[in-house]
Parts: structure tokens; C-alpha cells; sequence
């Protein structure tokens, strides 16, 4: 059965996105753009909300086009293109480069999709992540740490989200200052508050 991971980065105050939705705050250079390209080049899908996609989509489709582009972005927007995607959306009508749009986070339909056979299948967007967090879908995070405080924005883990234990599989740290931390589920549950009091 495939895994659902849940692949993002965050500043070290847990947010997504600053003010105003800026990444610029991301630091992505050639070393970690091409970690990714290696990481998701195996992946069997991209699974995300309909702001992610609509962002991917326009830039990546033709972000090879520009011969000034380095070498990780031009090969991404290949990946990009060719992966399977499915985006969550009650809206969007329509969407292309290969995307499926479906419109709710049914459980069932989830777990048909991971029978299938392939790699994991990527999931990115804080919104969609959220609701594959309430209904315990997610099976591995994927959170790369970005050494920034942004004080504000959109956070990667939303309240009402259901309480997993993690169990820490593997680390990374690049050249930049990110820091990959890779977890499955597992572990052992969380402790409540009358755990730790009673400690």
C-alpha cells in the first residue's frame, strides 16, 4: 500500500506562508531543489488544495522554456508536468497537466488510491493537508525547517488536526541552514495533559 507524506516547508515558528502569503523567505538553492527533484521524481502523485495547484501551475508548466533557468528547475518542471496530480477543489471546474479534480476528502476514495500500485503519493497544501490530518490519512511528514521567524501567516498544522504519535526516520541538513526532519506515523500515542501531570 502506498504512503500518503506530507511534504512542506516551514519557517521554525511552524508557518507555511508569511503575511500576505510570501515565500520569498523560502531558501531553495541548487542543492536542495535537487534533493527534491530526486525525492519526487519517485513519487506516484501530487495530491494538494486548489491554491497550491493554481500556484504550481502557473509557473512550472513552462518554467524550462527560460534558458536562464538552472538546471534542478528545469528538470522539476518535467517532473511537474508528467506526475500524475489530483487537486481538492469544490471550484475549480477544470484543470490541466494531467490533474484530476476531485471535490471532497472521502476516506474511502483515499484509501482505494493508495491500493494502487506506484510510489508515494505527495501531499502539499496547508488547507487539503488539514483535512487528511482530521481523518488520520497522512502516514509520513516530510517538513523541511527554513532558519526564519515570520511571525505570522499561514501555519503547516491547523488546529483540530488528530493527535498522532511520530516516530523520527531520518534528518538532513543542507548547506543553507534547512533541516529536513522525515517522520512516519508510530511511536507510541501523545501525552494529554493528565499524562504529563501525572509525571
Amino acid at each position: 500500500m502506498r504512503d500518503i507524506v506530507l511534504t512542506a516547508s516551514v519557517s521554525v515558528d511552524g508557518y507555511m506562508e508569511g503575511p500576505g502569503r510570501d515565500i520569498s523567505w523560502h531558501r531553495v538553492d541548487e542543492e536542495l531543489h535537487q534533493h527534491f527533484n530526486d525525492t519526487l521524481r519517485e513519487a506516484g502523485a501530487f495530491l494538494s488544495g486548489r491554491v497550491t495547484h493554481e500556484l504550481m501551475a502557473g509557473f512550472w508548466p513552462t518554467a524550462d522554456q527560460d534558458p536562464e533557468a538552472p538546471a534542478p528547475m528545469a528538470e522539476f518542471a518535467g517532473i511537474w508536468r508528467e506526475k500524475p496530480k489530483i487537486v481538492y477543489s469544490r471550484t475549480l471546474e477544470h484543470a490541466d497537466w494531467n490533474t484530476t479534480v476531485v471535490r471532497d476528502v472521502v476516506p474511502e476514495e483515499v484509501r482505494a488510491l493508495k491500493e494502487r500500485p506506484g510510489g508515494e503519493l505527495v501531499l502539499g497544501g496547508a488547507h487539503v493537508a488539514a483535512a487528511f490530518l482530521r481523518q488520520g490519512l497522512v502516514d509520513a511528514f516530510r517538513i523541511y525547517v527554513h532558519p526564519v521567524l515570520v511571525g505570522g501567516g499561514t501555519p503547516l498544522f491547523a488546529e483540530g488536526s488528530a493527535p498522532a504519535g511520530l516516530r523520527l526516520v531520518g534528518t538532513r541538513t543542507f548547506g543553507n541552514g534547512v533541516v529536513l526532519l522525515h517522520h512516519e506515523r508510530g511511536g507510541g500515542e501523545p501525552h494529554g495533559p493528565a499524562d504529563s501531570a501525572a509525571r
